[in-house]
């Protein structure tokens, strides 16, 4: 293994940001491990220990550095467990010293010099704290809460601030052990060699004594510089793949808000490119959402399946819809409801076909009804109550082991009918109006108090239309969020507001053809998501190979082999 193979695998994995940082880690294991080019004339640990220690003596006697304690040394317990030699390290603090930053970040006042924080982005700060070259560990959890993890460590040189809740390493003497070097070692291991020392309940945090015990390889002078030089390749690779991306991105806004605002006079057009750049706009899991809501945006916008003239206009569906409604009010299955107020043209969202139909969810369904408001318990026995956990990217889910009694009377009354459509009408802001298709072929199922069951025609509507139709990305910006906007605290969209709501109805065989369709791109999706899943596990099969083989310990055929 070498820096030339490395350089030359690095197109085929470097499509993702994690692939990036395990390159990192393994130009880091080869230096490590001896394998980055190291030549005969290198310095051996214990030559580089004793540079070190004649340069600490050297600056002790210049009063510029304190005298240093005496530190134990590094046992194999203290390394990570990829490595198994401690004679090759020592402690941090044995190479550079440790302190707190000085600047706190909210008192700061800007000025000329970079104020590092623990944010990806530099402040500026009107003084400096340190001058010279420092890798930067933050002090505090980047998630609190009593988890431990860290986000990122800093690199910086010259004259700089850094916040108090941060810690510079600064090497005693650079022409050993260059700061850079340092930075990536601990950031290529940072969960092993500085989260694991991390501790604290509610704040956790990490000490300055504990970064100085992290055990530090001793690695040449010059390897450390050729470790340098292929950090530098990794930076243009990242570079590189977000110029990549930021352009991608670009493409997929571009392409999908034309399809999902289609312009009739372009639409045709506007598809065939957006199905000529497939490609280049699913490369990645998040663009594979875009792509599944412009599906919906698309089929609720009479633009995804042709229309048949011969098909019975939406208008007669809701007549039989309403007569269906008024049969059950007759059997007192169902209690009169007073009429809706009616939309006018000025409220309709978008334009649809002219066999379409703009209706308020009230008219679309046959009825509403709240859940239940028994307290649930977990339970081996009693009815399942299902939660808004239950729902999830349009359907709903099985796994709530949350029960109720079956005592009560009016409890049946309440069960779910298979095709019923649940809708949360209380929570956050992102999970108000999330709506879900119940499809269990089980009744003895019922909802909890802030959801609301709308149950469908089964012989005037297709549910599943429906369900992709409250779903669609175009219904909740028109329909959910202008109300949601409107309130402060917790976001509610009650049952009143739902009956309101514009559904777009399309003749009962269009609408069947539409979930044919949609169902039929969705597992065109899911077999985007399988190959990207494919091929980002093969990559990281490949790159964790080669990250073992660099960790490997080597023997001296081997470095003799490297050095000629």
């Amino acid at each position: 293994m070498n820096a030339v193979l490395l350089s030359a695998l690095s197109e085929a994995i470097s499509d993702h940001p994690s692939h990036v940082l395990q390159l990192r880690k393994i130009v880091v294991a080869l230096a490590v491990s001896g394998r980055l080019g190291q030549r005969e004339n290198s310095l051996k640990p214990d030559e580089l220990l004793s540079l070190l220690e004649e340069g600490k003596a050297s600056l002790i006697a210049k009063r510029s550095l304190p005298k240093q304690k005496r530190r134990e040394a590094i046992t194999i317990e203290q390394l990570p467990e990829d490595f198994s030699d401690p004679s090759l390290f020592v402690s941090l603090g044995e190479v550079a010293r440790v302190e707190k930053g000085k600047t706190g970040i909210q008192q700061a006042k800007p000025g000329e010099y970079p104020l590092v924080v623990t944010a990806a982005d530099r402040l500026t700060a009107d003084h400096f704290d340190f001058d010279g070259a420092a890798a930067i560990v933050p002090l505090v959890s980047s998630t609190g809460h009593g988890n431990a993890s860290i986000n990122r460590l800093h690199y910086q040189e010259g004259q700089f601030a850094l916040g108090t809740i941060l810690a510079a390493v600064l090497p005693f003497d650079e022409a050993i052990f260059s700061a850079r070097f340092l930075f990536e070692y601990l950031s290529a291991f940072k969960d092993e060699l500085l989260v694991s020392r991390m501790s604290g309940t509610a704040n956790v945090t990490l000490t300055l004594g504990r970064i100085e015990e992290v055990p530090i390889p001793l690695v040449p002078p010059s390897v450390q510089r050729q470790v340098d030089e292929l950090m530098a390749l990794c930076d243009e690779l990242e570079a590189a793949r977000t110029e990549r991306e930021t352009k991608r991105d670009r493409l997929a806004a571009a392409s999908l808000a034309r399809l999902n605002t289609p312009d009739s006079e372009t639409f045709r057009d506007d598809a065939r490119f957006a199905l000529d750049a497939l490609p280049a706009l699913t490369a990645r899991p998040d663009q594979i959402k875009q792509l599944r809501q412009t599906i919906l945006n698309l089929a609720v916008r009479g633009k995804l399946v042709p229309r048949d003239p011969a098909d019975e206009p939406a208008e007669a569906l809701l007549k039989r819809i309403a007569a269906e409604r008024d049969a059950l009010v007759r059997k007192k299955e169902i209690r009169r409801e007073s009429p809706l107020e009616p939309a006018g043209a000025h409220d309709y969202p978008h334009t649809i076909p002219g066999s379409w139909a703009w209706c308020q969810a009230g008219d679309a369904f046959l009825f509403t009804q709240y859940g239940t408001s028994q307290k649930a318990h977990a339970s081996q026995s009693g009815v399942p109550v299902l939660t808004m956990g239950n729902i999830q990217d349009g359907k709903v889910i099985w796994g709530n082991e949350k029960r109720i009694p079956e005592s009560s009377d009016d409890l049946p009354a309440l069960y779910l009918k298979k095709f019923d459509i649940l809708y949360n009408r209380t929570n956050s802001a992102e999970l108000v109006g999330k709506t879900g298709i119940y499809l269990g072929d089980s009744d003895a199922r019922t909802f909890a108090s802030y959801l609301i069951r709308l149950r469908p025609s089964l012989s005037h509507s297709d549910p599943v239309y429906l369900n992709i139709a409250m779903n669609a990305p175009c219904f909740r910006e028109t329909q959910i969020v202008p109300l949601i906007k409107k309130q402060t605290g917790q976001a509610n969209v009650s049952g009143s507001a739902l009956k309101n709501m514009l559904i777009p109805l399309p003749p009962l065989a269009e609408q069947h053809r539409i979930v044919a369709k949609v169902d039929e791109l969705m597992a065109l999706c899911d077999q985007l998501e399988t190959s990207l899943s494919s091929a980002d596990e093969t990559r990281e099969k490949l790159l964790d190979a080669l990250l073992a083989e660099a960790l490997a310990p080597v023997d001296a055929n081997e470095l003799k082999e490297a050095a000629e």
